[in-house]
């Protein structure tokens, strides 16, 4: 109740402190965020200075203001950075394509393959040890070959 008896208050000037601090807590925690809710605390408190707006009036327009500031930036923002190391979190998918040897046969589906420092399950057609694989896709922990 203290936030709306101070807006209630101060009226306009509330909104404008309000956007400054949110614009200036952009600079400390960046993000993105805040500047948009900062920039439509500042319209409001605009619209407040000029026009006399009831003040729950005022928090639908920094509502409507700040939802539609922010959808159109993550509309409009882009892909973002493409990142140096694409595969950083999905190791087993970066090696689709590649071809190794098994160190184990597989047997019923389902077999072993040493790449890298890693010994990965693998799922093809039943096949020797030394048998030369293709690796296809890739399913959390599990590897899925064919022949090469």
């Amino acid at each position: 109740m203290q936030v709306i008896d101070f807006i209630a208050t101060h009226g306009a000037w509330s909104w404008v402190v309000a956007g400054l601090v949110l614009l200036a807590l952009e600079l400390v925690v960046p993000g993105g965020v805040l500047v948009w809710l900062g920039g439509a605390a500042l319209v409001t408190g605009g619209l407040a200075l000029f026009v006399n707006i009831f003040w729950p009036l005022q928090f639908v327009i920094f509502g409507a203001l700040a939802l539609c500031s922010i959808g159109l930036w993550l509309k409009f923002r882009g892909p973002g950075v493409a990142s140096d190391r694409p595969f950083l979190n999905q190791r087993a998918n970066r090696f689709i394509g590649h071809e190794a040897v098994l160190d184990e046969p597989i047997r019923d589906g389902i077999g072993r393959l040493a790449l890298d420092d890693t010994v990965w399950r693998v799922q093809g057609p039943d096949l020797a040890a030394g048998s030369r694989v293709r690796i296809v896709a890739a399913d959390g922990g599990l590897l899925k070959v064919e022949p090469a």
